[in-house]
C-alpha cells in the first residue's frame, strides 16, 4: 500500500480518536501500523511526577510486542484544543530508539511547516545509529 494512503488513514484514525478521547482541550495520540494492516492507537501515560510518564507511542509499541506484530509506520499527533487541526510530531529520540526494535526501515511521520504527511525511515532519521557498528547478521538475531 502507498505511504500517502497509509498516512491519510493513520491521520484520520488519530483525529477520530482525539475527538472521542479528548473532547475538550489538549489531546495527543500515536498510531502505529503493522505489517498485517492493524492500527494500534495509544496515548501518553500522564503522571503527577512527569519523570514517570511515557511518550504517546509507548503503549502501541508494547501492544505490538505483546502480539508479536511488525510495526511498519508510526505517527504521533497533538493539538492544543478541540478547535485546532492536529499537528504531526516527529517521534522523539527515545521513541526512535524503541522503534529500532522493528528495524531501520520503519517509517516515521515527521513534523513539517505545512503539516503534510511525510514519512522518513529510521535510517533516514538516524543514518549514523550505533546499530551500524554491528554486522547485519548480529542485528537480525536481535530482531528475530
Amino acid at each position: 500500500m502507498d505511504d500517502k494512503i497509509i498516512g491519510e488513514k493513520m491521520y484520520s484514525k488519530a483525529c477520530d480518536f482525539l475527538d472521542k478521547r479528548f473532547q475538550n482541550g489538549w489531546g495527543g495520540c500515536a498510531v502505529m501500523r503493522t505489517a498485517d494492516e492493524k492500527y494500534l492507537i495509544s496515548v501518553a501515560l500522564e503522571n503527577f511526577n512527569s519523570a514517570a510518564g511515557l511518550c504517546m507511542e509507548t503503549g502501541a509499541m508494547c501492544e505490538a510486542q505483546k502480539y508479536n506484530l511488525q510495526i511498519t509506520h508510526s505517527m504521533c499527533v497533538t493539538r492544543s484544543n478541540e478547535k485546532e487541526k492536529p499537528i504531526i510530531l516527529t517521534a522523539c529520540g527515545i521513541c526512535q530508539e524503541r522503534l529500532m526494535y522493528w528495524g531501520i526501515s520503519v517509517k516515521v511521520a515527521v513534523s513539517n511547516p505545512k503539516n503534510d504527511i511525510v514519512f522518513l525511515t529510521l535510517k533516514e532519521l538516524s543514518p549514523h545509529h550505533w546499530r551500524g557498528a554491528f554486522p547485519d547478521e548480529e542485528q537480525e538475531k536481535y530482531l528475530s
